[in-house]
């Protein structure tokens, strides 16, 4: 499997970029070395391998969930710069349209 300058051109333009003659030239080599080397490692006899989802042994360093009580409301808003009884004010982010 190879690819030509067409593929090439169709796929830059699909990630929408452009590139001069060379660079397309340059790539089209890139792209076929890439290739190649995929192909090598096709030969490659993986038998008696096992597949692999995590390339390391790894276990659930999570913490269980201990329910605790929560700060109080009124402690939270001590050192908001704006508040609106019960609530923190912030500046409007979405414009109307």
């Amino acid at each position: 499997m190879s690819v030509d300058k067409k593929e090439i051109i169709k796929i830059a333009k699909l990630a929408k970029l452009n590139f001069s003659e060379e660079e397309i030239e340059k790539f089209t080599s890139q792209f076929n070395d890439i290739l190649e080397y995929m192909n090598k490692l096709n030969e490659i006899n993986t038998d008696d391998v096992q597949p692999l989802s995590h390339p390391l042994e790894v276990t659930n360093v999570m913490r269980d969930d201990k329910l605790k009580t929560s700060i109080e409301t009124k402690d939270a808003l001590l050192n908001a710069p704006e508040k609106d009884e019960q609530y923190f004010r912030v500046p409007k982010v979405i414009k109307d349209k």
